[in-house]
């Protein structure tokens, strides 16, 4: 085979097939393996800003909220450029309308203002996500017999009837209560993404280049290949 057939082959392959995620449904990530997913977007807090009796307030918080897990869970962290084109060109609109002449230039002066700061350097942005996931097979009320049933059947799980999924989908639920009551109760605001959310997470970390220039459509908008 050509040289520059391979090359093109190797390019047309999806990235896709090379994730471990099946399906992302109902503000839910099922993996390949049957296991769901849950993501929740954390706010940060300014910790050094705090007075020493606040700061011990969030580590007990903290050092309660790890205690009380029972399960697995990962924290992640991204730092991406932050695109300020749609602030800047709701910016734009807003000194178009504007009918006051001093306002209308006090806005064209804090548009050059921006582009001015941004051209300096990069402005990053950081993320907060909290991963929570939930295994059908480490679900001790299940007997022996029924985990292996399901191990056995991995092809089977992948699909997930309704029914299954809605009974994986309640108990992951709970998870997902618990552990924002946990980080609530040290003072950070809490949101679970939905089904849009998750699917742009997804993209902008996979195809972060991408991304910068073609925005992903709306969900209702996709086209998903079978």
């Amino acid at each position: 085979m050509p040289e520059n057939s391979m090359v093109r082959n190797r390019i047309s392959v999806s990235t896709q097939q090379y994730l471990d995620i099946a399906e992302i449904r109902d503000n839910t990530i099922v993996m390949k393996d049957g296991t769901l997913r849950a993501v929740l977007l954390v706010s940060s807090i300014n910790f050094a800003l705090k007075s020493e009796d606040e700061q011990n307030a969030v580590i007990d918080s903290y050092v309660r909220f790890l205690n009380n897990l029972s399960f697995t869970l990962q924290i992640v962290i991204q730092s991406r450029e932050l695109d300020i084109d749609n602030y800047l060109e709701y910016l734009r609109q807003k000194e178009k309308e504007q009918t006051n002449k001093l306002l209308k230039v006090q806005t064209a002066d804090y548009i050059t203002y921006i582009q001015d700061l941004t051209s300096l350097g990069k402005i990053m942005n950081k993320r907060f996500y909290v991963i929570i996931p939930y295994n059908p097979l480490t679900d001790k009320r299940k007997n022996f017999f029924s985990l292996i049933s399901e191990a056995l059947k991995p092809a089977t799980i992948i699909k997930l009837k309704e029914k299954t999924f809605l009974r994986y989908s309640e108990m992951l639920d709970r998870r997902l209560e618990s552990v924002a009551g946990g980080l609530e109760s040290m003072g950070v605001a809490v949101a679970r993404l939905d089904t849009q959310s998750l699917i742009e997470l997804y993209y902008k970390t996979y195809n972060p280049e991408t991304a910068k220039n073609q925005n992903l459509a709306e969900i209702s908008k996709l086209r998903v290949e079978a």
